[in-house]
C-alpha cells in the first residue's frame, strides 16, 4: 500500500511506574496489547487493565503502530538494560482520550504521534545544553516504558507531537521513527549533494524522497543480489542502486548506514570523498572490523545518531505535507505482531510495516 502523508514532573518515579503496570486486569475496563515476557521469545497476546494518565501525561487510544528495526533489537536483547516485561512500539499514531493533571496543550479526541523518546529529566548537562537526545534519565516508548503494540498507551504529553487531520493513520505512522532518524542523519550528514543509503527499507524509502525534494541525488545500497529491493529505490527517485560489496559510479559526499552491519562502515569510508562523512543512523549495530586509516585519512569523519529531539520532530513533520512524502506500507492486524516482526527480519517486505489495533 503506498500512502500520502503530508514528564512534566522531573521527579518521575520509574520505579513505581515500571512496578504497577502489569496487574490484574478489571474486566470491566480493559486493554489489549502485545507484550514481550521474556527476551528473545514471542510476543503473547494480554489483557491488560486499562491505565489512568498521571501529572503531565495522557491516554491514547491506538489505531496504527509502525514496526520498527529496534523493535527486533528489543525482543532479541541487543541493547542494554531491558526492561521485561514491556510493550514494544514506537511509532505510534492515536487520540487522546484521556487528559491527567497539568496538561495544557492537547485535548480528547485530537490525534497526535508518540515517538522513541518519550520523556527526558529536564536537568542533567544535556538536557540543559538543549542536546535532550542524550538525556542521562530518559525513557524510551517501547523499551522503558510500554509501547504502541496495544490498544491504548500512556505517554508523556510533553513528547505526544499533534499530526493534525491531514494524511492516514497508516501513512503517517512511519515517520514516526524512520521519518524522524531518517531526518536527523539526513542534517547530520551534511549538505553534500551525493549521498549514499547503505540499507533501503523504512527510513531510506522516506528519506530518498526528501532528498530528491532537496535537489540531491541518492545511490542506493541493498543486499547484494536484491534487485527487487533496487529496482524500488530507482523507483524513489536514486539516481544509481546496487549491492552493499558495490563501489558507487562516483565518490559520495555522505553516507547513511541504515541496516546494522558494521561490515558495512569500511565500505561506506572507501565511498565517501575526501573530507566525507559516514554517518551510522541506528540503535543497534554488529561489530565494526577494523579497517586501514587510510580510509578514515583525508578528513573523512564516522559519526552516530542518537534518539531525536522533539524539534527534529516539530521541523520533520512540518515539512512532510510540502515535500509530499508517500509512504508505503504492509499492514497487519495487531494480533499478528509476531508475524510482522519475522517478516521484517526476513526483508519480505519494501517500505514499512504497521500494526493496526
Amino acid at each position: 500500500m503506498f500512502c500520502r502523508v503530508f514528564c512534566r514532573n522531573s521527579n518521575f518515579c520509574r520505579t513505581a511506574f515500571l512496578r504497577t503496570r502489569f496487574h490484574e486486569p478489571n474486566k470491566d475496563k480493559t486493554m489489549k496489547a502485545m507484550v514481550l515476557k521474556k527476551l528473545k521469545t514471542a510476543l503473547e497476546w494480554t489483557e491488560l487493565t486499562d491505565r489512568e494518565p498521571g501529572p503531565g501525561e495522557i491516554r491514547v487510544k491506538v489505531s496504527a503502530c509502525g514496526v520498527c528495526r529496534t523493535d527486533l533489537h528489543v525482543v532479541d536483547g541487543e541493547l542494554p538494560n531491558p526492561h521485561i516485561p514491556i510493550i514494544p512500539g514506537h511509532q505510534i499514531v492515536g487520540r487522546v482520550d484521556a487528559i491527567g493533571a497539568d496538561v495544557a496543550d492537547l485535548r480528547i479526541g485530537e490525534r497526535v504521534g508518540i515517538p522513541w523518546l518519550g520523556h527526558t529529566c529536564g536537568v542533567c548537562p544535556y538536557c540543559v545544553m538543549k542536546r535532550e537526545n542524550l538525556c542521562d534519565h530518559p525513557l524510551f516508548t517501547g523499551f522503558t516504558r510500554d509501547g504502541g503494540y496495544a490498544t491504548a498507551t500512556i505517554a508523556d504529553a510533553r513528547f505526544a507531537f499533534p499530526l493534525g487531520e491531514a494524511g492516514t493513520d497508516v501513512a503517517l505512522a512511519p515517520l514516526l521513527c524512520a521519518g524522524l532518524i531518517g531526518w536527523r542523519s539526513l542534517v547530520i550528514a551534511g549538505d553534500g549533494n551525493k549521498l549514499g543509503f547503505y540499507g533501503f527499507g523504512a527510513a531510506a524509502h522516506i528519506l530518498a524522497q526528501v532528498a530528491k525534494w532537496q535537489g540531491r541525488s541518492v545511490f542506493a545500497f541493498t543486499r547484494p543480489g536484491d534487485h527487487a529491493t533496487q529496482t524500488f529505490a530507482r523507483s524513489l527517485g536514486a539516481t544509481w542502486a546496487g549491492g552493499s560489496d558495490e563501489m558507487p559510479p562516483e565518490p559520495l559526499d555522505a553516507a547513511i548506514i541504515f541496516a546494522p552491519v558494521g561490515t558495512l562502515v569500511p565500505s561506506a569510508l572507501k565511498a565517501v570523498r575526501k573530507g566525507g562523512r559516514v554517518v551510522c543512523a541506528g540503535i543497534h549495530m554488529s561489530d565494526i572490523p577494523s579497517f586501514p586509516y587510510e580510509i578514515l585519512w583525508e578528513e573523512r569523519e564516522l559519526l552516530s545518531v542518537a534518539n531525536l529531539t522533539r524539534q527534529d520532530g516539530i521541523d520533520f513533520l512540518r515539512l512532510a505535507p510540502e515535500i509530499g512524502i508517500v509512504t508505503k506500507t504492509t499492514s497487519y492486524p495487531l494480533k499478528q505482531a509476531n508475524q510482522a516482526l519475522a517478516d521484517l527480519r526476513a526483508g519480505r517486505f519494501e517500505g514499512a510495516a504497521v500494526l493496526l489495533t
